[in-house]
């Protein structure tokens, strides 16, 4: 479903992604871990088209985008869930959702939408800054799934987020990819959420994977030296 290809994102004149190879996939959820500035967000802004790559290409089914501009992407069914989350504070649940709505043309949201969320029926008409960092999470995943997305890319979707709060994110990524035909893609630091979500993980170094493995093989107390390095 996603291919990525020799891809290289600088910026300026400091190359920060090497040569980076992978694909995910359809209903596989990949997490890519390592420590705060070792390139996951980096990485991720260059899927959805922030940033552009200086060499490399990046297919969606098929669809080379490795030009497109990102709503081009978002078009092409990558949705993007960024690190801090980036909801529209003064606009209400509702709203918010439904800025999502116009590349997918749905007239309504999806009843689907608010049974994975339930906490966002009930607060529907509340303004978005006046929701706690854990139902501001929801919501960011909420409208990115009303684009209809084959792929979903989540940066750090756990920080900042109480332990149980994180459970109920984990459990909703688990139940969207039952009922939908989707590659989830996880840029994480919190290894419990990663095991309790991935089919495979990845540990990016300094622009570089250094390991992989699916989550079957993988030996947690490795991982945990890899993150705290």
């Amino acid at each position: 479903m996603l291919n990525v290809a020799d891809l290289n994102v600088c910026y300026g004149q400091s190359e920060v992604i090497h040569d980076l190879n992978f694909t995910v996939p359809k209903n596989e959820t990949l997490a890519i871990m390592g420590r705060n500035g070792m390139g996951k967000t980096t990485l991720f802004k260059s899927l959805i088209g922030i940033l552009p790559l200086s060499n490399g290409h990046i297919t969606i089914d098929g669809i080379d985008v490795s030009k497109s501009v990102s709503y081009q992407r978002v078009e092409n069914g990558i949705a993007y869930v960024p690190q801090g989350r980036m909801i529209f504070p003064s606009l209400t649940v509702q709203e918010n959702i439904e800025t999502g709505m116009e590349v997918s043309r749905l007239k309504k949201i999806p009843d689907e939408i608010y049974a994975l969320f339930p906490v966002l029926r009930d607060m529907r008409h509340r303004k978005g800054g006046n929701l706690s960092g854990g139902q501001q999470q929801q919501l960011a995943i909420a409208r990115a799934l009303v684009t209809n997305p084959k792929v979903l890319l989540l940066d750090e979707p756990t920080e900042g987020i109480q332990p149980s709060i994180i459970k109920d994110i984990a459990n909703v990524l688990n139940e969207i990819k039952k009922i939908r035909d989707i590659t989830i893609i996880v840029s994480e630091q919190v290894l419990s959420f990663t095991m309790a979500v991935a089919d495979r993980i990845i540990v990016i170094d300094k622009g570089r994977f250094i390991h992989e493995d699916m989550r079957e093989n993988v030996d947690t107390n490795k991982i945990k030296q890899y993150l705290s390095v």
